[in-house]
C-alpha cells in the first residue's frame, strides 16, 4: 500500500503513529497525522498563519482524552477518517499527475476529510483547499521531475527500516 509514498509522506505516517502513542490513542486518527505532518514537513507549517502548529498541537491536546501512553511497539490501525485521507491523497497526487504521493498530497487528503477536525484546523489557520491544490501544483512544477518521483536508493537503512515500520502499520 505504501510503495506509492515518499520517504517524508513515510515519516509523516511515522510521526502520526508515534503521536497517537503520546496521547494513549487505539488508533491513528486523522488529526494524529496532521501532527505528524507538521512535525516532519516544516514547509506545510509555514503555509499556516504564524504560530498554527504550536496552536494546532495545543488544541488537540486539550480535546484529547487522558490516556495511559501505548508503547510505540504495538500496532495500532487507521480510524476511518485517517484511512479516507490517504484515499484522499492518493487520487490529489493522481489528479496533479504524480507518480508519488508526497507530504503535500497527505495535507491535501486531510482537506478533503471536511468533516475532521484535522480539516477544521486547517482551515482555521488559513488553509483552503483549492488553494493548496495550486500551490502544489505550482512547486511541484518548477521542481525537476524526477525530485517528486524520486525512490530512495536500494540498501537506504533508513528508508528500509522506514518501509518495515510503515508496513506494520
Amino acid at each position: 500500500m505504501f510503495e506509492r509514498y515518499t520517504e517524508h509522506a513515510r515519516r509523516c505516517i511515522f510521526f502520526a503513529r508515534y503521536e497517537a502513542s503520546q496521547f494513549g490513542s487505539p488508533e491513528i486518527t486523522a488529526e494524529q497525522l496532521l501532527l505528524g505532518i507538521l512535525r516532519e514537513e516544516m514547509a506545510v507549517g509555514s503555509r499556516l498563519d504564524p504560530g498554527a502548529p504550536a496552536a494546532i498541537r495545543k488544541e488537540l491536546e486539550r480535546l484529547a482524552q487522558k490516556r495511559e501512553r501505548v508503547s510505540t511497539s504495538v500496532d495500532l490501525p487507521l480510524s476511518p477518517e485517517a484511512k479516507r485521507a490517504l484515499v484522499y491523497a492518493a487520487e490529489e497526487a493522481e489528479r496533479l499527475h504524480h507518480k508519488l504521493i508526497d507530504a503535500q498530497h497527505l495535507v491535501l487528503g486531510l482537506l478533503r476529510v471536511e468533516d475532521s477536525l484535522a480539516a477544521e484546523l486547517l482551515q482555521k489557520h488559513g488553509m483552503a483547499l483549492d488553494r493548496y491544490r495550486e500551490i502544489v501544483a505550482e512547486e511541484c512544477s518548477e521542481r525537476p521531475a524526477a525530485s517528486h518521483q524520486r525512490k530512495p536508493p536500494p540498501g537506504n537503512a533508513r528508508a528500509e527500516s522506514l518501509e518495515a515500520i510503515i508496513h506494520a502499520l
